[in-house]
């Protein structure tokens, strides 16, 4: 168990309490602007699925709905958890597969893995943005003595970071990668939260969750963390207090603001 450390006399000006000694960054949404590419690719991905089995079984063709659907069934969630979720809200049950599955085949996997290939070829066309507000803030952060590290549920993390030009930003990432090598449950469960926050040197209580998810403020609050807040960047300003977020924001750098 980590040794509880002083109180930092610097949080009260990044908008913390002085207990706080690591934040927590979701990445995208948060720190990137790739949470609409996400959406992309899985609407591409679950679409071309659908629309498969509807001509197959003479059904009508719903889409999903890249919003809607995106926030409530895929949003933070390790990629086979998200096809699981949506793929149960319509009533469709696959087989689980292998890892290995190619992206044409019929399971969790193989879906999970064509969502993988949509995005890596749209990250390719389109690049990454990020948000600005957000570099401020970490920077901030950094400056205040406080240690930063990214946890999400892409395994394509380290590719992000380093396209948006913000990997030497933060001292540790754990993603997608690492749930699966320690057999740890994605978001909504505070797993990977808490070994982010262990392997920063820091007990939950002295650690900020920074996610936009639904079900990344819910690992916040699971796991018990000094500070829960959410990124509210599609409109669920109601939804990530419900599922725990301390406070909300529109963008990191209004708490900056105010703590001036």
């Amino acid at each position: 168990m980590t040794t509880p450390q002083t109180d930092s006399p610097q949080a009260s000006g990044i908008g913390l309490d002085g207990s706080i000694r690591v934040c927590l960054f979701d990445m995208d949404g948060v720190l990137t602007k790739t949470a609409t590419v996400h959406a992309t690719a899985w609407k591409q991905t679950f679409d071309a699925l659908l629309r498969a089995r509807s001509a197959r079984d003479s059904r009508p063709f719903e889409p999903f709905d890249d919003v809607k659907d995106y926030e409530q069934y895929v949003d933070g969630k390790p990629r086979a958890d998200g096809v699981r979720s949506f793929l149960m809200s319509r009533g469709i049950d696959l087989p689980e597969g292998t890892p290995d599955d190619p992206p044409t085949a019929e399971t969790v996997q193989g879906v999970g893995n064509a969502k993988n290939d949509a995005f890596n070829k749209l990250l390719e066309s389109q690049g990454v943005e990020r948000y600005e507000g957000s570099v401020r803030y970490v920077q901030a952060v950094r400056a205040a003595g406080l240690r930063t590290g990214v946890v999400t549920s892409s395994a394509n993390c380290d590719a992000v970071l380093k396209a948006a030009n913000m990997a030497d930003l933060f001292d540790a990432t754990f993603d997608g990668n690492d749930l699966r090598e320690h057999n740890l449950l994605g978001k909504p469960a505070p797993d990977s939260y808490l070994a982010a926050a262990r392997a920063l040197g820091a007990e939950a209580a002295q650690a900020a969750v920074f996610d936009d998810a639904q079900a990344g403020v819910a690992a916040g609050r699971a796991g018990d963390f000094g500070k829960v807040i959410g990124v509210d960047r599609l409109g669920q300003r109601e939804a990530l207090f419900e599922h725990g977020a301390d406070i909300v924001v529109g963008d990191l750098d209004q708490l900056l603001a105010a703590a001036r």
